[in-house]
């Protein structure tokens, strides 16, 4: 009985250790190309604004797909949809390193070879939050828990992301293209056969019911649902607003360049990091909790990112207030995936949390051509009105995310 138990632990570890691969390799195929951006705009010949649309047609592809790829999961399985969105991401990886290795003028080819990725992240990474839901039903502790895993696999994935960026370009400048095919190879090998998947007891709704069903829980949720999604855009907009800012000043105004240029971009993203797992592990699916720890990062964020623009010639308190605001966002992020999972049921997870992870595309997407704009003379209003933006958003959580009862959506009747 011991050794049949210990033997399930570990076939549930490697489980939880490969869905956590698939949001590391899907950020890692975004965030590793951050520190490189300037290197790609002077290989390419191209603008600021063209460079920040490599971070962005991979983004956009997901907004619009992610929830598509929602449905087909809650339909068909998790585990179907995931396998061919990491082979897209593959494919897509490949297409962007080769034009870049071979072509003259590369750029076109790059962002179709972007645009592949996003849609393969559409149909990976955000499938986890339900496939984490599924396997664990009903136990919002350890839902919590799990979550916290996924959500610091993420966080992980942008503190090693400066690091091999800078690594492999200062190799070979195309090469992170190709590097992010390898992961997505290795993701796939881990999907195909560690996870399985809880055989469905019941048939999934026909479309028009599901829709109908859909309806229903926006109407009656939408208020608690929406905060959290605009929430999610908001904080995804700042952080990859201020990689790619921060990216840009340490090469103009501290002269930091490649592997270590990479380093000290890490430094907020690993505050990140260490604020999600721990978050994670604390929360256990206390919604109480959780509303604190909303109100309480989105107020940090607010006095941290204000002061960012002013920090810009002083290192050392530029890196203390961006990793402060490291922490206040890490400490969000696992706050928000528990909510959407743990509180919607089985048969509309999928496409829910799809809509919610969508809302978090639309920040990263919007985040590196807004800056690039921003950099050129609104730099510190930028970043005080991002500071104003978090003291509304809060002010929203107040109102909307309810803490008497645990908002668990029944489910939807027709």
């Amino acid at each position: 009985m011991d050794v049949k138990s210990k033997e399930m632990n570990k076939v549930s570890n490697w489980c939880v250790f490969s869905m956590a691969s698939i949001p590391l390799v899907m950020t890692l195929g975004n965030s590793m190309l951050i520190p490189v951006l300037p290197i790609f705009e002077k290989k390419v010949g191209i603008s600021s604004f063209q460079t920040s649309m490599i971070i962005t047609s991979y983004s956009i592809a997901s907004i619009f797909l992610i929830p598509v790829a929602g449905y087909l999961s809650d339909r068909y399985g998790r585990k179907i949809v995931i396998l061919p969105s990491l082979i897209f991401a593959l494919i897509g990886g490949l297409i962007a390193g080769y034009a870049s290795w071979k072509m003259n003028e590369p750029f076109t080819w790059i962002i179709i070879g972007r645009v592949l990725q996003g849609i393969g992240a559409a149909g990976a990474a955000p499938i986890i939050l339900p496939l984490v839901g599924d396997l664990y039903k009903d136990d919002d502790e350890k839902t919590s828990s799990c979550l916290g895993i996924i959500e610091t696999s993420n966080t992980f994935g942008k503190v090693l992301s400066p690091i091999l960026g800078a690594a492999f370009a200062a190799f070979l400048w195309y090469l992170p293209f190709f590097s992010i095919s390898l992961f997505s190879l290795i993701s796939i090998l881990l999907v195909l056969f560690f996870i399985k998947i809880p055989k469905k007891k019941e048939e999934p709704p026909l479309l028009k019911e599901f829709i109908k069903n859909t309806k229903i829980i926006f109407k009656n949720e939408g208020k608690w649902i929406f905060t959290i999604f605009v929430i999610g855009i908001f904080v995804m907009y700042v952080l990859f607003a201020v990689l790619f800012y921060l990216s840009d000043i340490l090469e103009k105004t501290h002269s930091l360049y490649g592997v270590k240029k990479g380093f000290v971009l890490a430094i907020p993203l690993l505050a990140l990091c260490i604020s999600s797992f721990i978050t994670g592990r604390k929360i256990k699916g206390d919604l109480q909790i959780m509303k604190k720890i909303m109100m309480v990062s989105l107020t940090a964020i607010a006095l941290s990112v204000s002061f960012v623009g002013f920090a810009e010639s002083r290192l050392i308190i530029l890196l203390a207030v961006t990793s402060f605001l490291g922490l206040a966002i890490g400490s969000l992020l696992p706050v928000l995936d528990a909510i959407i999972t743990e509180n919607i049921e089985k048969e509309e997870r999928g496409t829910i949390s799809s809509f919610y992870s969508s809302s978090r595309f639309i920040g990263v997407a919007a985040g590196p051509p807004l800056m690039s704009i921003f950099m050129k003379g609104f730099l510190n209003g930028s970043f005080i009105g991002a500071g104003i933006i978090s003291l509304a958003v809060a002010v929203l959580v107040y109102f909307f995310i309810k803490t008497e009862e645990k908002p668990r959506l029944k489910e939807a009747t027709v």
